[in-house]
């Protein structure tokens, strides 16, 4: 190999980077979860974080589901049941233990993300740092920190990313799903808009001025509106409404300002969260 070549590689330093105090002492304390295994619960729905239909492939969704397993001790617990436990791993990921993988936040969802190479312009939605997820005792709230912008912008040659993503506040939170409206209600809001505005119909006719739809006639209308696609300052006590009878619930990573003001109660419980570590012996079991 000729001098020239080796001056092109690209040789790791004799002595290895210090660690940095700050990483150091969020390692040692697991980012506020219990070290080893655990599980994650919803206050506001009773139900675990969950991989969907216990995949494994990259994507898979996490949710939110029904208890599958009553004791917390290790040696009682049913094998089918892992998909609802998490760990987090040496480098700061939350993680599945019945795959091993990684999770991920994409598009305000928690999927399992497989290791992938690095491409470039790096990072971009593809291939780009994991997030961590970090647990208050105190608030009971996780919190979610990006190493890049989530949004994944894509930005032209000489400019400056912007970094005001910095700026806000990554919550995880349960969102809620209502039972499907019955014939009989629908119809009754249209007898009740009718008998309350009788002339509306004929006013709209001759130019009159007609109002905007609210949320909740949004959805109640034919537009395909998900539960978990409406904005939180969109949601009205009407869209806090849980009362599906479906096992599933919906999880999503909420971007909060910093100059939010108060926040109704309905939506601080489902930003609450209950993290019970998995006991090793009965002794130490309690619940």
């Amino acid at each position: 190999m000729s001098t020239t070549d080796a001056d092109d590689l690209t040789l790791p330093p004799s002595n290895p980077p210090p660690y940095s105090t700050t990483a150091l002492l969020a390692m040692e304390k697991n980012y506020g979860f219990p070290p080893g295994c655990f599980v994650i619960k919803s206050v506001a729905t009773g139900r675990l974080l969950d991989v969907e239909l216990d995949d494994v492939e990259d994507g898979a969704e996490i949710i939110l589901w029904p208890e599958k397993e009553g004791s917390l001790v290790e040696g009682l617990r049913k094998p089918e049941a892992d998909n609802q436990v998490f760990f987090i791993d040496t480098s700061g990921a939350l993680c599945s233990r019945q795959s091993g993988h990684a999770i991920d936040v994409e598009d305000g969802r928690l999927l399992l993300r497989h290791r992938r190479p690095m491409s470039f312009p790096y990072p971009n939605a593809y291939s780009h740092p994991l997030p961590q997820f970090w647990y208050s005792s105190t608030t009971k709230q996780i919190l979610v920190r990006f190493q890049c912008d989530p949004s994944f912008p894509d930005l032209q040659p000489n400019t400056t990313p912007s970094n005001a993503w910095r700026q806000n506040s990554y919550l995880l939170s349960s969102i809620p799903l209502r039972k499907p409206r019955t014939l009989l209600e629908n119809a009754s809001d249209v007898f009740n808009s009718v008998i309350a505005s009788p002339l509306s119909p004929l006013a709209s006719i001759f130019g009159g001025p007609s109002k905007s739809a609210t949320v909740q006639e949004v959805y109640n209308s034919d537009i395909d509106l998900r539960e978990d696609e409406l904005l939180e300052e969109d949601r009205g006590e009407g869209e806090e409404v849980d009362d599906s009878q479906e096992k599933f619930r919906r999880v999503r990573v909420l971007t909060v300002n910093s100059d939010e003001e108060g926040t109704a109660e309905t939506a601080q419980r489902r930003r609450t969260w209950e993290v019970m570590p998995l006991r090793r012996s009965r002794a130490l079991y309690t619940r």
